[in-house]
């Protein structure tokens, strides 16, 4: 397939998938099947093209950011508790990042482990919906820090290829009782420090490759995959909270279960 639709292509998977709990790492796996490209060769552009997705959330939520980055100056308890609460989330997925980095490379090579975990992650999701009571805290800053460090262990289920971290972390934090409203909106705060960190940590283990240059993928291909990752996530960002608000995550689940029931079929050939 030629490289600049093959760019085109995964931007496009990544910022679609990335923040809706459906797995963007897992529909990347699974995406090198179809069509057919060689994972190794594209792993630097997997990385660095998620640096759209999360610039797609600073531009959406500035106002957020920059309300919280001049209120922690003056030290204002709303803003001092919305930094705790994502430092707090954050910290479980960077330890157990590093720690279990070579495991989770291992999983990384499993189409098959996508798949599974597509299906059980669909089945959970229902039987979160079904179940849970949300209408607890209304704002990132509300919530107490042993709520925001659940969803911050929850986060870390995300390792297996095909959970989906925005998954792992919005129907935790239904589970829990917090609001759709502020579960979505914290799960989209806690991608920037979590993936800004994978995908720092992902250039420096690929440091020469990049010194040494790209192979075939190059600068060109990265580009074009950063600007369509960063337009589409801007418009599922925008679109999501709106859709769950209204639909709910059944819609996802079935999606999940559909998906991964294929994708477990047709690999296990």
């Amino acid at each position: 397939m030629d490289l600049t639709l093959t760019a085109i292509l995964l931007g496009i998977v990544e910022g679609l998938t990335e923040f809706i709990p459906v797995s963007s790492t897992g529909h990347l796996i699974l995406a090198s099947e179809i069509f057919g490209y060689d994972a190794d060769t594209w792993k630097v552009f997997n990385v660095v093209i998620q640096l759209g997705a999360i610039l797609a959330v600073l531009v959406q939520y500035w106002r957020t950011f920059w309300a919280v980055g001049t209120g922690l100056l003056r030290w204002q308890p709303m803003s001092v508790a919305f930094v705790r609460n994502l430092l707090v989330a954050f910290i479980p997925s960077a330890v157990l990042g590093l720690a279990l980095k070579d495991y989770i490379d291992v999983l990384l090579g499993s189409p098959v482990v996508v798949g599974w975990a597509l299906i059980l992650g669909g089945i959970a999701i229902l039987g979160i919906e079904r179940w849970a009571k949300p209408g607890g805290p209304t704002g990132v800053a509300q919530l107490p820090v042993g709520q925001a460090l659940g969803v911050g262990l929850l986060q870390c289920i995300s390792m297996i290829p095909g959970v989906s971290r925005s998954g792992a972390t919005i129907m935790g934090a239904l589970a829990m009782g917090i609001e759709r409203r502020t579960a979505a909106e914290f799960s989209f705060f806690l991608a920037v420090p979590t993936m800004m960190g994978a995908t720092t940590l992902e250039l420096w283990d690929n440091r020469h490759a990049l010194a040494g240059g790209l192979g075939p993928v190059g600068w060109n291909e990265i580009a074009i995959g950063f600007v369509v990752s960063f337009v589409v996530a801007l418009v599922v960002i925008k679109a999501f909270v709106a859709f769950v608000s209204r639909s709910g995550f059944s819609p996802f689940a079935w999606y999940r279960i559909a998906a991964g029931i294929l994708a477990v079929v047709l690999l296990s050939r």
